[in-house]
């Protein structure tokens, strides 16, 4: 009985022993699987949902204010449609070439930003830069949308503001064109056939006035007096003005809303934003060229002039549209890129983005010169005199021609609605471009929880905060600066470096290759050619003559012509150098890190961080920085060239795992990607 019972309890106690080891197990398990739950959910990131949502947030991003204020614009100014000659060739030579460049490094390397440039680890300066770059880009191009949110709610009224001169903003340079010569604005009572100056509703001998004196229409009053309470100068910001800034505020909350969930989310919103513009265009371009005088804009915007193609401005005017136009050294095609699948076909889509792009400049054309004909037919002028470019087209001279059209109001709010729509996408991914290169920076932070989403609040509050100058009355000052100097000759250097280090450090071969493995053809020899020689010669010939021909801001208005001090100049070329330095730093610092000996060194200019399917045969071999830092970290670890050797004998004789050869060629099995 003692035996059996100790039999029993022994089995008991086994039994008891194996539940509890069983617990044990189980919950290791459960431990295990919580914190590879976790692991997973750190490095988890996004794709595109579907292979047409990159093409159409490269369209959104791209297609924006620069196509349809500035290119009919220079278009007109550099011989009309002549200066298609130049473009086109500066759209083959560098805008595709560049344009890809940039998809194809973010979908290689599957990351954005600095990370993105592990591809040539000494050149990972160019990931800053270009991040620099598009945060001061963000900062003030929020800006323009917060003055079209200001225009579109205004009109919603029965009768434009901006008509008539209220004396609520209007000053007495303000002039009311009501008659096709403005000389014959107003006919004084007490005198025959004799002409005045309307000012206020008041006639005003034209006897009586001051030489200096100079009138300005309701339009261009309503915009620096109402909208801007613009000031006299830089020096005198004056307070921030709470309807603009309301409406910056407003901006910035649709595009934080529209991105805090990452591409999925504002992948979904472009569907809209990037497609309604061009149904607006349309309706534009319909009305528009219906109005009396139209014909003689459009004649004027294609008439080529030839003599023009000897002016070296207008090449360099054509090469940095296409910058301006394909946003190229911006990190934000880096970024789209890096959430294609591996195998997906970015080269068929950036040819397709390339024709959209251009066509979408030329197509703008007709619509701003049919509209600008017939305001020279109105007002008995040249379309030179009344054509304009930037600002003062979106908010001057079109809210001018809108205001002399049936049903103005509706025409107002269509144009502003697309201006919005146009300015939102392209804000969506300037903002998602800054926070890639962060958060792909350090994942194993930013990825947890809802870390992702704080941070893009973060960024979109100081970006906010940096734009606050911008709506006081001397905030259009500042927005000129951000303008014109950080983001405009050095988006030409940052490109002419990023074809040396593909091309010229990295390996054009080897990166043809690896554009094989993604697509599973190989491609033209075109941009072997492009990526090599003729981008990187294009992107620095362009930038030493833009540099040449270089002259200090000015902003141009109707009582003359404002010269910024020289301290706010020099405040404009420390952007510029903010956003240039960190590639000479980049190399300073490994130099300075890794420069002991030449064979350490060397490893600088090896790409770093490579998974498996990113490598060829001949590539499991190679020397990188990864072992090194390894090793720094932990002593016990072998040296490099143990590593080296036994990643050799292990993977010799074995083939790379999305890889088969015939010959020469490489056959690429992307099922396991």
């Amino acid at each position: 009985m003692a035996e059996n019972g100790g039999r029993t309890g022994s089995v008991v106690q086994d039994n008891q022993t194996n539940e509890k080891g069983e617990k044990n197990q189980t919950n290791e398990k459960g431990e295990k699987n919580k914190t590879n739950e976790k692991e997973e959910k750190i490095k988890k990131r996004e794709t595109w949902a579907r292979a047409f949502d990159f093409l159409l947030a490269c369209i959104g991003f791209s297609v924006g204010l620069g196509n349809v204020w500035r290119f009919p614009y220079l278009c007109y100014k550099n011989g009309g449609g002549a200066f298609l000659i130049p473009y086109l060739i500066c759209v083959v030579a560098g805008a595709i070439p560049l344009f890809y460049l940039e998809v194809a490094v973010g979908q290689f390397m599957g990351v954005g930003g600095v990370s993105a440039w592990n591809l040539c680890p000494i050149f990972r300066g160019i990931g800053i830069s270009t991040t620099v770059i598009v945060f001061f880009l963000n900062s003030y191009y929020n800006v323009i949308l917060a003055w079209a949110f200001y225009y579109f709610f205004a009109s919603f009224t029965w009768e434009l503001p901006w008509m008539k001169c209220d004396p609520a903003w209007a000053t007495e340079h303000c002039f009311e064109f009501k008659h096709e010569d403005p000389s014959l604005a107003c006919n004084l009572t007490d005198t025959v056939n004799s002409t005045g100056v309307l000012v206020n509703g008041t006639c005003v001998p034209g006897h009586l006035r001051d030489p200096t004196f100079y009138v300005v229409d309701p339009v261009t009053e309503y915009w620096e007096n109402k909208v801007l309470s613009i000031s006299d100068g830089i020096d005198e910001m004056g307070t921030v003005k709470w309807d603009l800034c309301l409406c910056l505020l407003l901006a910035w909350i649709i595009v934080y809303l529209c991105i805090c969930k990452g591409i999925r989310s504002s992948g979904k919103v472009m569907y809209v934003t990037a497609t309604a513009p061009y149904i607006f265009m349309l309706c534009l371009l319909i009305r528009n060229c219906l109005l009396e005088g139209a014909k003689e804009g459009i004649i004027y915007y294609l008439k080529p002039d030839l003599e023009k193609l000897g002016d070296i401005q207008v090449w360099v005017d054509a090469g940095t549209q296409i910058f301006f136009s394909y946003s190229i050294s911006l990190g934000a095609l880096t970024a789209l890129g890096s959430y294609n699948k591996f195998n997906h076909n970015s080269y068929r889509d950036s040819i397709l983005f390339s024709l959209t792009n251009s066509g979408t400049s030329i197509f703008a054309g007709f619509i701003i010169f049919s509209i600008l004909g017939h305001m020279a037919h109105i007002q008995n002028k040249e379309i030179s005199e009344v054509a304009e470019s930037g600002p003062g087209l979106a908010f001057i001279a079109y809210p001018k021609a809108v205001s002399q059209m049936p049903l103005s109001p509706l025409w107002s709010i269509l144009f502003f609605l697309m201006i919005i729509l146009l300015g939102l996408d392209s804000q969506f991914v300037g903002v998602e471009a800054v926070t890639t290169a962060v958060v792909d920076q350090w994942p194993n932070i930013l990825r947890k929880g809802y870390r992702k989403e704080i941070f893009i609040a973060i960024a979109c509050v100081c970006q906010f905060l940096i734009g606050l100058p911008m709506v006081c009355p001397g905030g259009m000052y500042v927005f000129q600066l951000f303008d014109y100097y950080s983001g405009s000759r050095i988006i030409l250097f940052v490109a002419a470096f990023m074809c040396v280090a593909v091309a010229w450090i990295y390996g054009i071969n080897r990166f043809y290759d690896n554009i094989q493995m993604m697509l599973g053809w190989r491609i033209m020899p075109y941009m072997w050619i492009c990526w090599t020689v003729i981008s990187p010669v294009f992107c620095m010939t362009v930038f030493i003559l833009s540099t040449i021909n270089y002259s200090e801001l000015e902003y141009i208005r109707p009582k003359g012509v404002y010269k910024y001090p020289q301290w706010a100049v020099g405040i404009g070329w420390a952007m510029a150098a903010f956003a240039a330095m960190w590639i000479p730093l980049s190399w300073i610092y490994h130099i300075v890190r890794y420069g002991r000996d030449w064979e350490t060194f060397e490893l600088c200019f090896k790409p770093m961080g490579l998974k498996s399917h990113q490598l060829r045969p001949q590539d499991y071999n190679e020397p990188s920085l990864d072992n090194l830092q390894l090793k720094e970290k932990d002593k016990d670890l072998p040296t490099y060239e143990e590593s080296v050797d036994g990643l050799h004998k292990r993977h010799v004789g074995q083939k790379h795992p999305n890889q088969a050869f015939q010959g020469d060629k490489i056959m690429v099995d992307n099922s396991s990607l």
